[in-house]
């Protein structure tokens, strides 16, 4: 599946979460234990040091963003 078609089905909290941990220095601990686990079960995010980290995958989707969120 490509980043794009991947960036489609994530939900506002997904995409937040995503946002969120691409930051320089994330907050973990504002996010839902539930999304980061939706997260991780579509390999977007591994564990590091007990803190949720971007995989290569979901850095991909992130920079690549979706095509309904381009023109918004």
């Amino acid at each position: 599946m490509q980043p794009t078609e991947i960036a489609d089905t994530l939900d506002r909290f997904q995409w937040e979460a995503l946002r969120a941990l691409r930051a320089p220095s994330p907050d973990a601990s504002r996010l839902s234990g539930a999304t980061v686990q939706q997260l991780l079960g579509k390999d977007l995010l591994e564990i590091h040091d007990d803190r949720p980290a971007l995989t290569a995958k979901g850095r991909r989707v992130v920079v690549c963003g979706s095509p309904t969120l381009w023109n918004s």
